[in-house]
């Protein structure tokens, strides 16, 4: 053979290796854990134990044998999240850039891109277990969304079954407050869900974490033992208001009902990771463990709902500051992501694409995906993330824009309740002068100094170059309207 002829087949083979996937010919496991309501400051990992008896034994191993982010960036909401995670794309794009109340309607439709569509295509076996609030029609839920199962859960969110007592209390008719209590649901293939009972106050307060919980374990020892792999998805509850737990854990945090709520997350991740050990496929599973959004840290009752930390960041959920978007996120890879902490930019939209590379999965070119690939980051190919920008919406609007450590605002939002520093979904918005805010997130974390009017002016460059690339998206893939329950 000549050397003509061995270079070709060289270039051949390393032709053949270059269009092959950059990962394992074996696909991984994947299960994907989701808090509710989760600040940066909750889990004892970030905070370094200043919660007291807030402690998360379970999140804190799975964040040391992994890699933990710190600025790990999502939507200011459950609905608008969970979207961003689902699809890939801005919640506005979906138009589900508010939180799905009763009434609302929206939610995914049939043409969505879903995480659960890629991991159906790529041949694995899918389930989904939990809260989905990601809109109340079938079409919209799980099993219609590349999800083979729904072990069990609920549409909307966990606080209906106290908008349901008040209004009995309030004398509102039965079938209006029907339409209010969530119900039990599971599906096993596409269609109309089976409902299985009601989701109230009993059946909250002390089973609907450990059947969730349950439910997934026996589920991923199950799919261990099949010939595809599986992927898993987890809406934990906690620790959503309301915070109602059984005595197992009540009392034993020392920081109320919302300590005691985060206690049980703890322990309920702890049973999940166990039952990964145990099915033996622990090194060929990647474990993702996010929150959907900040806390709420406005109200006064000790142990009730506004009880979260977003640590030293102001907001909380439902305004566009950085207490509100900025949260809890780790994922676990054994062998392939080195254990470390990483203050590079990661957002909730960066799952898709990434697991897409991973997975060798070419992703639909009729829309615009505002994730990013973050595989090479993640594997150590590369020291910085592929992200430096990330745009808050609330409603139709434009927020705030993040560029590198500079938080950008094009309309003031204002404080309420009795903490002078956040908004929340009751809060107020109100225009400014034609010239947004700005501040430096890394010298100033509670946001206090607006330097645009003191040398950062500047960065108006690099804030109108990220909203003008959005906008310029808009031309070919023009965004649905926006639900709203103020203007109509």
């Amino acid at each position: 053979m000549g050397e003509k002829s061995v270079l070709l087949i060289m270039l051949v083979i390393a032709a053949v290796l270059v269009v092959q996937p950059v990962f394992a010919a074996e696909k991984p496991n994947v299960v994907l854990m989701l808090a509710d309501n989760l600040g940066f400051g909750d889990l004892s990992v970030y905070n370094g134990g200043t919660r007291g008896g807030i402690r998360t034994p379970n999140i804190d191993k799975l964040a040391n044998e992994g890699m933990r982010f710190t600025q790990f960036l999502v939507e200011p909401g459950c609905t608008p999240s969970r979207a961003g995670l689902m699809t890939g794309q801005y919640s506005i794009r979906n138009g589900m850039s508010l939180v799905i109340v009763p009434g609302m309607g929206g939610g995914l439709d049939e043409g969505d891109f879903t995480l659960g569509k890629l991991f159906k295509d790529a041949g694995y076996n899918t389930a989904y277990a939990g809260k989905w609030h990601l809109g109340p029609a079938a079409k919209s839920q799980p099993q219609n969304q590349g999800f083979d199962q729904w072990l069990i859960g609920f549409r909307g969110t966990t606080d209906q079954v106290v908008y349901a007592e008040h209004m009995k209390v309030s004398g509102v008719p039965e079938k209006l407050r029907e339409g209010l209590i969530p119900k039990l649901l599971v599906a096993d293939g596409p269609g109309e869900p089976k409902v299985i009972g009601d989701y109230d106050f009993e059946y909250r307060k002390e089973k609907v974490e450990a059947v969730i919980t349950e439910k997934s374990v026996a589920y991923i020892k199950k799919a261990a033992k099949d010939e595809k792999p599986f992927f898993l998805m987890i809406g934990f509850t906690r620790p959503h208001f309301p915070n109602d737990v059984g005595q197992d854990f009540f009392g034993k945090s020392g920081a109320g009902k919302y300590g005691d709520s985060i206690l049980e997350l703890d322990y309920r991740t702890g049973e999940v990771l166990q039952a990964i050990s145990d099915a033996g496929v622990e090194n060929n599973t990647i474990v993702v463990w996010i929150s959907d959004n900040g806390a709420t840290v406005t109200g006064t009752a000790i142990d009730e709902i506004h009880q979260g930390d977003n640590g030293p960041f102001r907001g909380e959920l439902g305004d566009a500051f950085e207490g509100s978007i900025r949260t809890a996120g780790m994922i676990k890879w054994p062998g392939k992501i080195k254990p470390s902490v990483s203050n590079e930019m990661i957002s909730i939209h960066d799952f898709l694409p990434t697991f897409a590379r991973i997975l060798d999965v070419e992703l639909p070119s009729n829309r615009y995906f505002d994730g990013v690939d973050q595989a090479d980051f993640l594997l150590g190919k590369q020291d910085r993330s592929n992200r430096n920008s990330l745009i808050t919406f609330i409603g139709a609007r434009i927020a705030a824009v993040r560029w590198n450590q500079f938080r950008i605002y094009p309309m003031k939002i204002n404080p309420t309740g009795n903490n002078p520093r956040v908004g929340g979904y009751l809060g107020t918005t109100t225009e400014t002068a034609g010239f947004p805010q700005v501040y430096n997130i890394e010298a100033d974390p509670k946001e206090m100094v607006d330097i645009g009017p003191t040398g950062g002016g500047w960065v108006m460059g690099p804030y109108m170059q990220t909203v003008t690339e959005y906008l310029g998206t808009l031309k070919d893939h023009p965004n649905p309207p926006v639900p709203n329950v103020t203007k109509f």
